[in-house]
């Protein structure tokens, strides 16, 4: 070891500035995170109304119950024909024409000078046409199709105290049935069909009604507008008219969250919401999607974003799956949501809740309404994220953090000065040939920052988890080899378990730097919004696999021993390739591949694999106990395996060595991909590596303890311990 560093130690000084540059700019980062404490709870007005007319209380005191565990927003959506239909006791009926033309007397029933003037102007079966009976409901609609629908577009007929609404649709607004088949007439074969069941338009805000506004105000709480807009209905007139609106009902939103297709008046570019949230200072809340990954990106949605130096706040709504996770894994009320929230603000950048009630019966969506439930909820997510220095408030937008081209590009050298240490692992180079490697790399880091800088910064973050994480591999293997030359196939068990332990604290010492020399050059704004994200986990998780191979056959060979340790020569490839496989061979190929596939296909948030309920109720239960979990398969499983990788070296058990640091490389990949989650803050990637180091230490001993046990009665009583093979 002490050779190979008076050889690389050029390399290793100026790997060093290179990680103090990503230091720079992660301490940027971390002053980010911590002026970003705050987070708010936002009630959806329609789904605790739902709930109170379910439960023994009136809206009145679920508000005050919720108040007074600090809650004092609402999430109010502003009425459409749908909503007025389906959710208030007024008299509106809207339909698309292709339903109401099924009836061949259908203008019979709309007063003629209505039907008259539609068939005068013509209609498809895109078009909705609509009844509100009753003059307060009539004025309302009347009001809201003037302001906000090009007068082109709808015809308005009054008659008595009715509005009778018609307004032209296109195929791009339309709704549709599922593809479904159905029998002719002369009982001859099926055809498929597809029919025009509703409409966007149908969907298209209107307004606020009075009495909801009031309700909300009376109750003391502060309205978040939800407002639903669509392509070709979505103009600076309609968003003025919403905004308009806003000001009418004494709204002055602390947060936006887009309803619908896109930014209000998209249609016509992104000035009018952009100047609207700049003079304001509202914050543009991103919706987190279903599968927790990335952000509900609507059109113009990100040009806003870019053009307010990100004036964005994470929001994450309680989808009905969520809703419905009362009492699961086994618990007695409402903890698994609880925890979903939890993770949800603590690891994820989430400053906005958007909540709605819980359901008890998933299929009969019956809420929750005993009011514990929700103190129990709310008081013990409060309490948890106390200490992470959390609190309830209004959610602030992020400092518009960025990281600087120069850091960048010194980070990428970073890379390169790391590749040419692990390739000196790995083969003969002299100071020439290393010379020459690192001025080219140099000068194509440069060429790509400058001119290929999103590209690069990605490249930049995979090549930095790959390379360290591989130097850490390559460093345990050779501690391996070295210990097995330094001490006795009989030496002290206590003397092994110091050499690996030291070993395991190194490796991922190593590993933790390549997590932050990935971590850095993408810890702009846009990822800790999620925004952008990193890709490319599967195959920096991957390559270092292959890595090992040539790592462990450069310092222990091909069944012999190797006269030179810590070259890669062509014939230990060759004699690889030449074994013969016995069945046995065979066998433990088979079920580790199997493993490999298992590690791969539950990678990355969207696995398509399911957590276990009882893994779950373990991981919950460390989230209890613990600032942060560490990663189950580093402390249980790959952390250990660097340490028995030593110790098997040492005890000259071959199969076991291989398949422990084979196990090994998992740890070192999953400590730099624990930093690749940029939305994680980055104290919490340091606190779960450390604890995870921790607790792996302890499990190494013991596994250590076992196997030592396990090898002396197997050589006692069979003569031959079949883990020596």
């Amino acid at each position: 070891m002490a050779t190979f560093i008076k050889e690389n130690r050029v390399l290793l000084i100026l790997t060093g500035i290179t990680i103090l540059c990503a230091m720079i700019i992660l301490s940027g980062r971390l002053i980010a995170e911590n002026n970003n404490k705050a987070y708010d709870v936002v009630l959806d007005y329609n789904e605790i109304e739902a709930m109170a007319s379910q439960s023994d209380y009136d809206m009145d005191f679920w508000f005050q119950k919720f108040k007074s565990l600090g809650i004092n927003k609402v999430g109010l959506t502003e009425e459409s024909l749908i909503t007025l239909m389906e959710e208030t006791d007024y008299n509106v009926q809207a339909e698309v024409m292709a339903r109401a033309t099924e009836n061949a007397r259908w203008q019979e029933k709309y007063p003629e000078g209505f039907t008259d003037r539609i068939l005068e102007r013509g209609y498809d079966s895109f078009d909705v046409i609509a009844e509100a009976k009753g003059k307060e409901i009539a004025n309302f609609l009347k009001k809201g199709i003037e302001e906000r629908i090009d007068k082109d577009l709808y015809i308005l007929f009054e008659e008595g105290d009715s509005l009778y609404i018609f307004i032209d649709g296109t195929s791009d607004v339309a709704l549709y049935s599922e593809k479904y088949k159905y029998q002719n007439a002369n009982n001859r074969g099926y055809q498929e069909r597809i029919d025009v069941v509703s409409s966007k338009i149908m969907y298209i805000s209107l307004g606020f009604l009075k009495e909801k506004v009031e309700k909300c105000r009376d109750a003391g709480f502060v309205i978040v507008p939800r407002t639903m807009s669509y392509s070709g209905y979505n103009s600076n007139e309609f968003a003025r008219a919403v905004t308009k609106g806003y000001e009418e009902n004494g709204i002055m939103p602390d947060y936006i969250i887009i309803g619908g297709q896109a930014v209000l008046g998209f249609d016509e570019g992104t000035d009018f919401i952009e100047n609207y949230i700049t003079k304001n200072n509202i914050k543009l809340g991103l919706i987190e999607n279903t599968n927790q990954r990335q952000n509900i990106m609507q059109f113009g949605l990100l040009e806003v974003s870019q053009l307010t130096s990100y004036q964005n706040v994470r929001v994450f709504t309680v989808w009905p799956y969520i809703q419905n996770r009362y009492q699961y894994y086994g618990y007695q009320g409402s903890e698994e949501i609880e925890n979903t929230l939890y993770r949800a603000i603590v690891e994820r950048n989430i400053r906005v809740i958007y909540y709605r009630p819980i359901f008890e019966n998933e299929d009969l969506h019956t809420y929750v309404t005993d009011p514990h439930e929700y103190e129990a909820l709310f008081t013990g997510l409060e309490e948890r994220l106390e200490k992470h220095g959390f609190y309830m408030g209004e959610a602030e937008k992020y400092i518009p953090y960025e990281v600087s081209l120069l850091l960048k590009i010194m980070v990428g050298l970073g890379s390169i000065f790391g590749a040419l240490i692990l390739l000196s692992t790995l083969f003969r180079m002299n100071r020439r040939v290393k010379t020459v490697l690192a001025l080219a790399g140099s000068l194509g880091v440069i060429f790509m920052a400058l001119k290929m800088p999103h590209m690069y910064e990605l490249l930049c973050a995979f090549s930095g988890a790959v390379i360290f994480s591989s130097i850490a591999l390559s460093y345990f293997v050779a501690m391996s080899k070295q210990a097995s030359l330094r001490l006795s196939e009989d030496s002290r068990t206590l003397s092994i378990m110091v050499i690996a332990s030291l070993t395991l604290v190194v490796s991922v010492m190593v590993a933790l730097l390549g997590g932050l020399m990935s971590a850095a050059p993408i810890s702009s704004i846009s990822y800790m919004l999620e925004i952008d994200i990193f890709r490319g986990v599967k195959a920096a998780q991957l390559i270092p696999l292959l890595v090992f191979v040539f790592s462990y056959l450069a310092f222990f060979g091909c069944h012999e021993e190797k006269a030179t340790f810590g070259i890669l020569e062509g014939k230990d490839i060759k004699k690889m390739l030449n074994t013969q496989i016995k069945i046995w061979m065979a066998v433990i190929a088979v079920i580790i591949l199997g493993m490999g596939v298992y590690y791969i296909i539950r990678t990355g948030h969207s696995s398509t694999l399911k957590v276990s309920s009882l893994e779950m109720i373990f991981r919950n239960h460390l989230e209890d106990i613990l600032l942060a979990r560490p990663r189950s398969k580093e402390f249980l499983i790959a952390f250990p395996a660097i340490s028995v990788m030593v110790y098997a070296s040492v005890r000259r058990l071959k199969i076991i060595s291989m398949i422990s640091g084979l196990l090994g490389v998992i740890g070192m990949t999953s400590v730099a991909n624990t930093f690749q989650h940029i939305r994680t803050p980055l104290y919490l990637g340091l606190y779960r590596t450390f604890i995870g180091l921790l607790f792996g230490l302890i499990l190494g001993l013991i596994w250590i303890f076992v196997i030592e046990i396990l090898n002396k009665l197997y050589n006692k009583y069979l003569k031959k311990g079949f883990m020596g093979l």
